[in-house]
């Protein structure tokens, strides 16, 4: 069940059902079958593997390639977090709004800035909240998750039982095999890696294999229930939501309003007013407020505590009296304040929400790759990384099937950087074009660079003098400014601004790395 609440929800299945319309539902079944049931049985196996390791991925990579790959895994897998974190702020203040005023008003007449405005004071807010009340919080997201699991399954029980007493009618017609066939197109293939999105995220729960009674037997039993699981609710789930929104022609906001729109429907239908429509949003705000607040903390803890001293610089490994990393916290809310930054020039609240969902069916699908690869090792390698549970037993079958869902992976992640949701060439096409690269190449390439602070910091005793900090922060910060200062410009204004940006800070960062500092200390 924990592996469940992280893997698969009722917003999931609804973003892809804005992709792909009622076609996702055999997307769905090619899926379970050809993907995510080996994928959950590969964790399974690797979990069964390193069963006393409780680094999970990282752990897995650092087993089979080194300290160093075990490191930027763990910086890539942070890095692909940091616009997942960041959508959960956006979805506790879509949230709330729902749950105080019943419509999408409150979003619909909020304007970009003030929108990113919250969402940054909603990160501030749950860095402070997790000091206090971490394991609370973490008491409140399993109860949460449970919750909305427990909606989901009625929402989609509900569903088909009010279609049977209305004599079937559907909101999707016609309603044929034609319909449930997606479109196998280049728009379905730029889709590919929201659904790998929608559904990875076991490898999460392989820490607490250990604390399982057997967890070489029941680790990979827990994986296959899991795709069970997963199969069903996406399915079903799929279908549900065509009995109330036309497939044909779905809303534009149907990705951060669309499951408010389904229980609002559903208590419709039930002759209950908003009723359902209220519950699940207090369930999602309970549940989104809960899981930011331990994603900040369990984040930013993981990668400080899981990456060896010899890659990751002393500043960042500092703590305060509390045990807490803070220069890390900071880390952590910079490169959020910087995805926000890069959204907040597009159209509408909307399109920003949209892109922020899509950007995560870029890097996520990415960071997946790495389960993959790991697997492959340890199958072209078997008698150094033995296991109670083996999933193909021909050790060449198997790398092979890892190897194809890795090139399936890889794919759906470089598909994925053509924008969606917007009209293809369009201006807004072309600038989420540029702040998808724009964004992947800052988080995961910043991972390359702190193992080369870190041996400043081995060399000359500090990593920058004051006056190289000043600098930095000076530079950020005007770059911050012009940015926002030109918000009002058209589109290839911006775009000429960010990439004008990105190449500065290239050159300015590959400068500041071969300065020394000022103010050197003795060489240890």
């Amino acid at each position: 069940m924990m592996a469940f609440v992280t893997v698969i929800g009722f917003e999931d299945i609804m973003y892809n059902f804005k992709n792909q319309g009622m076609g996702v539902i055999t997307s769905w079944i090619i899926m379970m079958f050809l993907y995510v049931i080996p994928y959950a049985l590969m964790v399974g196996q690797l979990g069964s593997v390193f069963n006393d390791e409780g680094g999970g991925l990282s752990s897995w990579i650092r087993g089979t390639n080194g300290e160093f790959l075990g490191y930027f895994t763990a910086w890539t897998y942070w890095a692909a977090s940091i616009p997942y974190v960041v959508d959960s702020a956006q979805s506790v203040i879509v949230g709330f709004g729902w749950a105080f005023t019943g419509s999408s008003d409150f979003q619909s007449n909020m304007p970009n800035s003030t929108f990113t405005l919250l969402t940054f004071i909603v990160f501030i807010i749950f860095i402070f909240v997790q000091r206090h009340l971490a394991n609370s919080m973490e008491i409140l997201s399993t109860i949460g998750g449970f919750a909305m699991f427990a909606m989901t399954v009625l929402f989609v029980f509900m569903s088909i039982v009010g279609l049977i007493k209305s004599g079937g009618h559907m909101a999707t017609q016609p309603m044929n095999i034609k319909t449930l066939l997606p479109k196998f197109d280049l728009k379905y293939l730029t889709t590919i890696g929201l659904l790998i999105y929608a559904v990875n995220g076991a490898e999460l729960v392989a820490p607490y294999v250990t604390q399982m009674k057997k967890p070489k037997v029941e680790f990979p039993k827990a994986m296959i229930t899991l795709a069970l699981m997963t199969t069903f609710l996406t399915i079903f789930g799929s279908f549900s939501l065509g009995i109330f929104f036309d497939a044909n022609n779905l809303p534009n906001d149907l990705k951060m309003n669309g499951d408010y729109y389904a229980f609002q429907a559903l208590g419709q239908q039930y002759g209950v007013g908003n009723l359902f429509m209220y519950i699940y949003a207090w369930t999602s705000v309970i549940y989104m407020c809960a899981l930011l607040a331990v994603l900040l903390d369990a984040m930013t803890r993981m990668l400080i505590s899981d990456t060896g001293k010899e890659y990751m610089p002393a500043f960042l490994r500092k703590k305060n009296t509390d045990g807490l990393p803070i220069n890390g916290y900071i880390l952590t809310c910079t490169l959020s304040g910087f995805i926000m930054l890069l959204g907040i020039f597009l159209p509408e609240m909307n399109d920003i929400f949209n892109w922020l969902l899509n950007l995560n069916g870029i890097i996520s699908p990415g960071v997946t790759c790495w389960i993959f690869y790991a697997f492959m090792r340890i199958r072209k390698n078997p008698e150094k990384y033995p296991s109670e549970y083996i999933f193909i037993k021909n050790d060449k079958v198997a790398y092979i099937v890892g190897l194809l869902l890795l090139l399936v992976t890889g794919a759906a992640t470089l598909l994925g950087i053509a924008p969606q949701d917007v009209e293809i060439y369009s201006g807004t096409w072309w600038y989420e074009l540029v702040i998808n690269i724009v964004a992947i190449f800052f988080l995961i390439g910043l991972g390359t660079l702190l193992p080369l602070i870190r041996k400043r910091e081995e060399e000359y005793g500090i990593a920058f003098d004051k006056k190289q900090w000043v600098i930095m922060i000076t530079t950020t910060i005007f770059a911050v400014v012009v940015m926002v200062w030109l918000g009002g410009t058209d589109l290839n204004t911006k775009v000429a601004l960010v990439v004008a940006v990105a190449v500065f800070s290239i050159l300015f960062l590959w400068l500041i790395g071969h300065r020394k500092p000022i103010t050197l200390n003795i060489k240890k």
